[in-house]
């Protein structure tokens, strides 16, 4: 049996295969951030396709913090009762699911939050553009936004949470040089860069007790100039797994910055797929907590050969998902095609039209068939 079908363990939480879905945005709850029957099924779908662990769509911690329109929300404890109907599905299904925290910080849909986003700090650019400032004073208020959080995600039956620190949202923002110009103890070194990462961690681990899995995601580097490269993010990650994070999924790039984006187009050759594999080796030869390797991931050999070589101890994927929540129980059967995801990110466009994301080119096909 290939050793991408061996069963997992991460703080307590069996996992019955290595393959995670990755978070993403589905663009398939309300507008104020409900769950809807249609994200139900979304997960009922892959939960029943075989992957080991879904991780949920980035959920917004507060009001301020949305990023998209129809994104997930666990902002108030009016949410709980719609996401426990999610995660009994799930489990009902036999499925594990995680819920992702999130705030989108800079990158907030101002025609959403109706205020100036946050930010870390002013840095280059943003003269001509109403940001408003994370002072001092109000960092406990986000811990502990981010804490509440986690709290609703276990009232909900959440098998764990990961913290969304990566592709240039908040908490990436506070990691990566090119946002964080502050001049405080949240500022400077990236020990204290990482400095919030690890306060939130431990104000959510005194609430949800010692068994219940947190996460973390982050950038193995930011692709721009003066961002987070791989030197200082094995520092980063070498903190969370000491701190106590219980695994750490690596992806990079920012949103938003029209190239090395963590949603790459055109993967359409093996040599194009795992493209942070190189940065996966050094962070993982940094920490002693489990390895989550996301980035254009599309054939089983290649997913196969990253855990075989130790580079990752789990294949995390999203796109390919969207085409086939089965894609596991394809691989497992003895069908090891590569997944027929073809890298065009259409899949987004009906999201932001409000339909919620669904295969474009797969629909096209069906119809030239017909």
């Amino acid at each position: 049996m290939s050793k991408l079908f061996e069963a997992g363990l991460i703080n307590g939480l069996n996992l019955k295969n290595r393959f995670i879905r990755s978070a993403t945005w589905e663009g398939m709850a309300t507008i104020d951030g409900a769950v809807t029957p249609k994200l139900v099924q979304t997960m009922i779908n892959l939960a029943r396709g075989g992957v080991g662990l879904i991780i949920s769509s980035h959920s917004y911690i507060s009001p301020e913090g949305q990023g998209s329109p129809w994104q997930l929300g666990i902002y108030k404890d009016e949410l709980i009762p719609g996401l426990k109907g999610l995660t009994d599905a799930v489990h009902e299904n036999g499925g594990k699911i995680l819920m992702q925290l999130a705030h989108a910080g800079n990158f907030a849909a101002e025609d959403l939050i109706n205020r100036p986003p946050l930010v870390v700090s002013n840095f280059e650019g943003l003269a001509e553009t109403p940001r408003q400032e994370i002072t001092k004073s109000a960092i406990p208020e986000l811990i502990s936004a981010y804490t509440r959080a986690a709290a609703r995600a276990k009232s909900a039956d959440f098998d764990g949470i990961q913290i969304h620190a990566a592709h240039g949202y908040l908490l990436s923002q506070f990691l990566s040089p090119i946002f964080n110009k502050r001049r405080d103890e949240y500022g400077g070194s990236i020990q204290n860069r990482a400095k919030i990462h690890l306060e939130i961690y431990r104000s959510i681990r005194s609430v949800v007790g010692q068994d219940f899995p947190i996460l973390i995601k982050m950038n193995c580097s930011d692709f721009v100039e003066n961002g987070l490269d791989i030197e200082e993010s094995v520092q980063a990650a070498k903190l969370f797994a000491d701190v106590g994070f219980d695994a750490i999924e690596l992806s990079g790039g920012l949103i938003r910055t029209g190239k090395l984006s963590p949603s790459r187009p055109g993967i359409n050759s093996v040599d194009k797929e795992a493209y942070f594999k190189n940065h996966a080796r050094k962070v993982k030869n940094g920490i002693d907590v489990p390895l989550i390797l996301v980035g254009g991931l599309r054939s089983f050999e290649v997913a196969e050969k990253l855990i075989v070589d130790g580079v990752a101890d789990y294949i995390s994927m999203s796109r390919p998902f969207i085409r086939e929540p089965d894609l596991i129980n394809r691989w497992r059967s003895g069908d090891p095609r590569k997944a027929k995801c073809v890298s065009d990110n259409l899949c987004f466009n009906p999201g932001f039209a409000g339909r919620g994301i669904y295969c474009v080119t797969e629909e096209l096909e069906e119809k030239r068939q017909l």
